[in-house]
Protein backbone atom coordinates (compact mmCIF):
# COMPACT_ATOMS: atom_id res chain seq x y z
CA UNK A 1 0.00 0.00 0.00
CA UNK A 2 1.39 3.34 -0.91
CA UNK A 3 1.00 6.45 1.18
CA UNK A 4 1.81 10.01 0.25
CA UNK A 5 2.38 13.15 2.28
CA UNK A 6 1.20 16.71 1.87
CA UNK A 7 2.85 19.42 3.96
CA UNK A 8 0.55 21.44 6.19
CA UNK A 9 0.76 23.80 9.15
CA UNK A 10 -1.14 22.48 12.15
CA UNK A 11 -2.57 24.57 14.95
CA UNK A 12 -1.65 22.42 17.93
CA UNK A 13 -1.69 25.06 20.65
CA UNK A 14 2.12 24.88 20.89
CA UNK A 15 5.18 25.60 18.75
CA UNK A 16 4.66 22.25 17.00
CA UNK A 17 3.15 23.58 13.77
CA UNK A 18 5.08 21.84 10.97
CA UNK A 19 3.07 18.88 9.80
CA UNK A 20 2.07 16.49 7.07
CA UNK A 21 -1.26 15.03 6.09
CA UNK A 22 -0.85 11.35 5.25
CA UNK A 23 -3.04 9.85 2.53
CA UNK A 24 -3.56 6.26 1.39
CA UNK A 25 -5.73 5.63 -1.67
CA UNK A 26 -6.69 9.32 -1.62
CA UNK A 27 -8.12 9.01 1.91
CA UNK A 28 -6.71 10.92 4.87
CA UNK A 29 -5.30 8.36 7.30
CA UNK A 30 -3.07 10.40 9.63
CA UNK A 31 -1.69 13.76 10.67
CA UNK A 32 1.99 13.95 11.62
CA UNK A 33 3.52 16.89 13.49
CA UNK A 34 7.22 17.65 13.90
CA UNK A 35 8.12 18.23 17.55
CA UNK A 36 9.65 21.62 18.32
CA UNK A 37 12.70 22.39 20.46
CA UNK A 38 10.31 22.57 23.45
CA UNK A 39 10.46 18.76 23.50
CA UNK A 40 14.20 18.64 24.27
CA UNK A 41 15.50 15.13 23.41
CA UNK A 42 12.47 14.48 21.17
CA UNK A 43 12.88 17.74 19.21
CA UNK A 44 12.78 17.08 15.48
CA UNK A 45 10.96 13.77 15.80
CA UNK A 46 7.60 13.25 14.15
CA UNK A 47 4.53 12.65 16.31
CA UNK A 48 1.28 10.94 15.34
CA UNK A 49 -1.08 13.81 16.13
CA UNK A 50 -4.07 11.92 14.76
CA UNK A 51 -4.61 8.59 13.08
CA UNK A 52 -7.75 7.22 11.49
CA UNK A 53 -9.03 3.70 11.11
CA UNK A 54 -5.98 1.39 11.11
CA UNK A 55 -3.47 4.22 11.58
CA UNK A 56 -4.77 5.12 15.03
CA UNK A 57 -3.09 4.14 18.28
CA UNK A 58 -3.99 5.04 21.87
CA UNK A 59 -0.28 5.48 22.62
CA UNK A 60 0.75 8.15 20.13
CA UNK A 61 4.13 7.07 18.72
CA UNK A 62 7.11 9.26 17.85
CA UNK A 63 9.27 8.61 14.81
CA UNK A 64 12.88 9.54 14.04
CA UNK A 65 11.98 10.60 10.49
CA UNK A 66 9.16 10.64 7.97
CA UNK A 67 10.27 7.37 6.35
CA UNK A 68 9.88 5.56 9.67
CA UNK A 69 6.46 7.16 10.19
CA UNK A 70 5.25 6.19 6.71
CA UNK A 71 6.43 2.60 7.15
CA UNK A 72 4.62 2.33 10.53
CA UNK A 73 1.43 3.71 8.98
CA UNK A 74 1.68 1.32 6.00
CA UNK A 75 2.08 -1.68 8.32
CA UNK A 76 -0.90 -0.58 10.42
CA UNK A 77 -3.13 -0.11 7.38
CA UNK A 78 -2.16 -3.44 5.79
CA UNK A 79 -2.75 -5.27 9.08
CA UNK A 80 -6.15 -3.65 9.61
Amino acid sequence: MSVHLEPVRVRTGSDDTEGHLVFAADLLVAVLVRLSDDHEEDAGKWFLEAGFDGADDPVKPKFADLDEAQEWIRRRLVGH
